[in-house]
């Protein structure tokens, strides 16, 4: 491994990520739609924290707008957005530009989409390395091939060379994850990086990366609809639901004691070892909520069995239960009854 893809990590006590009451509208249809509201989350230097919840649940759109890769046209971005140490909202656009990649890069879901379908992945990792460095091009291809015997792809020289539409799914997804660390970056956006592979690719991944965070230092948002992929890479979780953050505590907390009725009915959602041989899985009723007419109270009001009027009429506050363990629910005492039967 060559000092060429390692990453330092600045010494300074403020969090890699600090996002405090974080508001997504999107405009331009007949109603705005509120993707994000009031978003508070904190990622320190070194962590990977997961972001899981239902499609629509607006974890990709707080991840995006971490690089503000959305329309700016049609995109209202209120409250405070800090990654390492930079205002995101107020740079320009060639302090953008310097700092996608550079400060922070994504590897995103769809990989056969994210890369250009008319040049060598090589040549778009090459690229990418010169527009931030002044290095030489024979320097910026030896990076490369070095970034792909890390991410292990086999016979890294010839792959150099080959088109995205020429590699399997796996090995597109590895070529992702290179070009996302070519330029040293201290975070790591991994938006779904697994969901279009099949199971053993998914796994190996998830390992990769897993792996490619401690060896790097690396401080990593991971979102996911699966929390068994969440608690097998994060070191906490945050649940989303209707553009708020519900819960949020320790990998470890969120599965041995959950306190929302939403991360509760997510956990007894999945199948596990326990499940007898053609046992149900329990499903969630009803939908996500229409985000251009979210109602007054808790969006998942309407799905929960706890609910009550008073859940219905106005947000419900948040709960500290430990240190970082905290939960946006009126019912938490009825929810810690339930919530052995989730694990």
């Amino acid at each position: 491994m060559t000092s060429s893809v390692t990453s330092a990590t600045p010494a300074t006590s403020e969090p890699m990520v600090l996002l405090q009451d974080l508001g997504v509208s999107f405009h331009g249809g007949r109603r705005p739609v509120q993707a994000v509201s009031g978003v508070s989350l904190q990622v320190q230097r070194g962590e990977v924290v997961a972001l899981i919840g239902e499609s629509g649940s607006g974890k990709s759109v707080t991840m995006r707008t971490l690089l503000r890769l959305h329309p700016e046209r049609h995109t209202r971005i209120a409250g405070t957005v800090r990654v390492a140490g930079r205002d995101v909202l107020a740079m320009g656009t060639r302090a953008l530009a310097d700092f996608r990649g550079k400060v922070a890069s994504m590897i995103f879901q769809e990989p056969l989409l994210a890369l250009d379908p008319v040049y060598p992945v090589g040549a778009q990792i090459v690229e990418s390395i010169r527009r931030h460095e002044a290095v030489s091009k024979a320097e910026a291809q030896g990076r490369a091939l070095a970034l792909f015997e890390r991410v292990r792809i086999p016979s890294p020289e010839r792959r150099l060379a080959a088109y995205p539409h020429e590699m399997s799914g796996g090995m597109r997804q590895r070529a992702m994850i290179a070009l996302a660390l070519a330029c040293n970056p201290q975070l790591l956006l991994a938006d779904e990086p697994t969901t279009a592979l099949d199971a053993t690719v998914q796994i190996q991944i998830l390992l990769l990366l897993r792996e490619l965070q401690r060896d790097l230092g690396l401080s990593v948002i991971f979102v996911t609809h699966d929390i068994g992929a969440a608690v097998e890479v994060a070191d906490r979780i945050a649940v989303m639901y209707a553009g708020r953050i519900v819960e949020e505590g320790t990998a470890r907390e969120l599965i041995r004691a959950p306190r929302h009725p939403y991360t509760i009915a997510l956990l007894r959602s999945r199948a596990h070892g326990a499940m007898a041989r053609g046992a149900r899985l329990d499903t969630i009723a009803g939908a996500p909520p229409d985000l251009s007419a979210l109602p007054p109270g808790c969006a998942f009001a309407a799905r929960c069995a706890l609910a009550t009027d008073a859940c219905r009429a106005a947000q419900p506050p948040v709960v500290e239960f430990t240190p970082g363990h905290r939960a946006r629910c009126l019912r938490t005492d009825e929810t810690a009854a339930l919530a052995p039967l989730a694990a």
